[in-house]
């Protein structure tokens, strides 16, 4: 349909345009995608067989939704997707605030026009951008915010009394007629402001101080709500939730493969950084692992949620850490560490709300901690498993590493030293070569610097080696060496 030849309500009649509900028009749209096998909502990972189904199936069933998950979880991702299902354009009454349906005006304004111009009215033509309205729930968010109020300066410009339903001004629901409504953390709306909503959601009118307006306006509302937000800060009145159709339970990554994806695609890399610094695989399983820790960890309070964004900002911080270290070295490439790791530290720390025992302990602390615990994951998929007991006659596959630093006096990793000199103290330690000879003989050589540098952080973490950390780097020993040489 050419909407340029379509500037009258006569000319749309002529052109056989069809008018139909929001929720009509995401319906159909939605079921010729399915037909055709396409995704409706691409770009979002790891809810292709839980999340999606069913919110496909609150859009067939035409329902207004509730979408309830924890921080981080893409609720307003989804909703904001929900455009690409309507038409690309819609035609409105020229000069209407509340998008008027030529077909079926609803507003005095657009009502009084058709009938004095007929077929000669004007229309204009909406894109579907412009049909998705966002509001977050505030404390201070009032009635005449959201639905409207009298609006004096245009009575007195009018001339009107008060009681002409002219002097009404829309407020944001109304203006949003024909549109995705979207509000975010509905809890935290006040009450009263949720039951101003009942009537809008059922049965199509509106109450504006004193005035009762027959607008039974068409609208396809989308909600985000956090399930603590029912006990924390407010809760979702009852009959507000009984008129809403579908309530979806959003959750985080299961695996660390969709996770990876996900990181992949919001972190905000610079091109020069993606060439300047190399990133093993097992640098990423690990960056993801940390936010799998912190979901279980004792010290946060896992109930606010730990959002995809930790992993995201830590990525980004991680490759800044690396390429920082290569500018100064005078370095055109570099290898990411281990070590480069301790720079994600404040990425970790502004995203977890500690319960009162983690206060204790420090953010620091506890993500420096999160960053093992995830050492300590991984290390079992990739080595034999450390046991804390085992028989005298049992060899220990990392008995040689540890000989190694009980006949070395130390062995220091330092933060910002050069490729060479990194590569060179790492291969000081012949061991650690015939480990990943042994139990990973396919890893890249690109890869055995980091991966050696893993064996240590692991052997730290089950307790075959002391790790200490100082302003310059981080220094390795064996156990008891230390303690023996200094008696």
């Amino acid at each position: 349909m050419e909407k340029e030849n379509l500037k009258t309500f006569g000319d749309l009649k002529k052109s056989g345009y069809q008018s139909r509900s929001i929720k009509e028009e995401l319906r159909q749209n939605l079921l010729e995608k399915i037909r055709k096998d396409e995704p409706a909502f691409t770009g979002i990972h790891g809810y292709e067989h839980t999340v999606i189904p069913e919110l496909e199936r609150a859009i067939l069933s035409k329902h207004n939704i509730n979408l309830l998950g924890l921080r981080g979880q893409a609720k307003t991702r989804l909703a904001r997707m929900m455009v690409n299902l309507l038409d690309e354009w819609m035609p409105i009454v020229e000069g209407s605030e509340i998008n008027d349906d030529p077909f079926h005006p609803i507003s005095r304004y657009a009502k009084e026009l058709i009938r004095e111009k007929g077929d000669a009215t004007p229309i204009s033509w909406v894109h579907r951008n412009d049909r998705f309205y966002e509001k977050l729930a505030t404390p201070d968010v009032t009635v005449a915010d959201i639905i409207g109020d009298v609006d004096p300066i245009k009575a007195a410009n009018l001339k009107l009394s008060y009681a002409d339903d002219r002097v009404i001004h829309f407020g944001m629901i109304p203006r949003a007629n024909r549109s995705i409504f979207v509000i975010n953390e509905l809890p935290d709306l006040q009450a009263r402001i949720q039951v101003a909503l009942f009537n809008i959601l059922q049965e199509g009118d509106i109450q504006i101080r004193g005035f009762k307006l027959r607008l039974p306006l068409d609208m396809q509302f989308v909600f985000t709500a956090n399930p603590e937000d029912y006990t924390n800060r407010g809760s979702i009145v009852t009959p507000l939730k009984d008129r809403i159709g579908s309530q979806i339970l959003t959750h985080y990554p299961m695996n660390l493969e969709t996770a990876k994806k996900i990181t992949k695609q919001e972190a905000k890399l610079d091109e020069s950084q993606l060439k300047m610094v190399y990133v093993p695989e097992l640098a990423k399983d690990l960056l993801e692992q940390i936010s799998f820790e912190a979901r279980d960890n004792e010290f946060i309070d896992v109930r606010s949620g730990i959002s995809a964004r930790l992993s995201i900002s830590a990525y980004e911080n991680l490759l800044s850490t690396a390429e920082r270290r290569a500018l100064k070295n005078k370095e055109e490439q570099t290898l990411l560490r281990f070590g480069d790791f301790l720079g994600v530290i404040p990425s970790i720390t502004g995203k977890v709300e500690l319960v009162y025992e983690g206060e204790q302990e420090g953010s620091a602390v506890v993500a420096e901690q999160l960053i093992g615990e995830a050492v300590k994951t991984l290390f079992p998929r990739m080595f034999p498993k450390i046991e804390k007991l085992r028989k005298e006659d049992e060899k220990d596959p990392y008995s040689e590493i540890v000989e190694w630093f009980f006949s070395e006096s130390g062995f220091e990793l330092l933060d910002e030293t050069s490729d060479e000199e990194y590569k060179k103290a790492l291969d000081s330690i012949p061991a650690l070569d015939k480990l990943i000879d042994k139990y990973q003989p396919e890893t890249a050589e690109k890869d055995r610097y980091f991966l050696k540098e893993f064996i240590l952080w692991g052997l730290v973490e089950y307790q075959k080696l002391n790790k200490h950390r100082f302003a310059e780097g981080v220094q390795f020993k064996d156990m008891y060496g230390s303690y023996i040489s200094g008696l």
